[in-house]
């Protein structure tokens, strides 16, 4: 009996000393601070729709050419004294804007203008610092997750991309003696179009971050692919109207015509193809825009209709209401669009059209997320 005993002894020491099983290894030694670089992320994304919304009041209010250099760095500061302002307004007044369009103005005049330009680039100032700050932050303490450094790199390389581009859009309307009042509307499209695919980046890896390493591969293997597939559609769709949108935003085209649904009485305005070469009738004739931006949205509600029939079919909870939301959103976009139209496009009403256009773009995002990583559910809500 003792011998038995000292076997059954052993056994339990052997037992002892083995680790236990622990649940979540994929993670161990991969999460990182995920948690941590959410919330830095989310500041950021609130950064870039402020930078949207403030960057659309500078166009309205036409103040993109009241700064007519670029200084990264010695720019961050205003002028300070009498003699800094007027060296800044004798710069304005040599441009074609202030001779041809805004000869009227006073120095007082001009820093109201000066003010949204400036405010607009320090805000892109601050959030290259906050990017900055917190990437080396996390890469400093080792807490970016594995396979995540690329990604925030990535966002700070378009950053950088973003400022050079506003310069490139800026100096296109800073001339003198070619007759130019505004920016080419093709570079302000170009700019608008980088920053919304910068909120898309940060949005779709706060929705990464936002659950598991673990869940995500296991929800990857119940993909929609039908779903996500036209979800994809759908949002490279409402990207082509966001620039289409700009095109407009440039040329003041959402002014030009303020009937709806015809454009002047009828269905293609009169003026769509007055100018020559023919080509730039689709980027600087304000009826032909404004035409096609009114077209493309009909389109574009029509396609979002068949995802939201397919969307709806899903057998999560949580897609099905996603779907939802994008067809509610893209239901509100339209009624503000009439709006802004009839109205001739006043400047709060035009802006509110412009970050609704953020809000659909992100629920767009979410949809198409939800449809390549399905929350499981059940009778009794979420799975845990």
């Amino acid at each position: 009996m003792s011998s038995k005993r000292k076997l059954f002894e052993e056994v339990d020491s052997a037992d002892a000393a083995r680790p236990a099983t622990q649940p979540g290894l994929i993670d161990q030694g991969h999460g990182g601070a995920r948690g941590a670089i959410r919330v830095w992320l989310m500041m950021l994304f609130a950064l870039v729709f402020i930078m949207i919304a403030v960057g659309g009041l500078t166009r309205l209010t036409d103040s993109g050419l009241s700064i007519t250099e670029w200084r990264p760095i010695t720019g961050a500061l205003p002028p300070m004294s009498v003699a800094e302002w007027e060296a800044e307004f004798a710069k304005y007044q040599a441009i074609d804007e202030f001779r041809i369009q805004n000869q009227w103005m006073q120095l007082d005049d001009f820093k109201v203008i000066y003010w949204w330009e400036w405010g607009h680039r320090q805000l892109g100032r601050v959030i290259g610092v906050v990017w900055a700050l917190g990437f080396g932050w996390f890469a400093i303490r080792r807490q970016i997750p594995t396979g995540w450094t690329p990604k925030l790199l990535w966002l700070g390389a378009l950053g950088g991309a973003q400022g050079a581009i506003g310069w490139w859009m800026v100096s296109s309307g800073v001339t003198q003696g070619e007759g130019t009042t505004d920016v080419a509307s093709y570079r302000l499209a170009t700019h608008l179009g980088l920053a919304f695919v910068i909120l898309g980046f940060i949005a779709w890896y706060v929705m990464e971050l936002g659950r598991s390493a673990r869940d995500l591969m296991q929800a990857r293997r119940a993909k929609e692919a039908k779903q996500w597939g036209l979800s994809t559609g759908l949002l490279h769709f409402a990207f082509l109207q966001i620039l289409i949108g700009a095109l407009v935003a440039g040329i003041d085209a959402g002014r030009s015509y303020t009937d709806w649904p015809l454009m002047g009485g009828q269905i293609l305005p009169a003026s769509a193809f007055n100018l020559e070469p023919l080509w730039r009738n689709f980027f600087e004739s304000p009826g032909l825009v404004q035409f096609i931006h009114r077209v493309t949205g009909y389109l574009l509600a029509a396609f979002a209709v068949v995802v939201w029939l397919r969307g709806r079919k899903s057998s999560h909870a949580n897609t099905r209401f996603a779907f939802n939301a994008v067809l509610a959103a893209m239901a509100l976009q339209i009624v503000i669009g009439i709006a802004t139209v009839l109205y001739g496009a006043p400047v709060h009403i035009a802006l509110v059209h412009q970050l609704m256009a953020v809000i659909l773009w992100v629920l767009i995002l979410r949809a198409r997320f939800l449809s390549g990583y399905p929350i499981a559910t059940s009778l009794r809500g979420p799975s845990t």
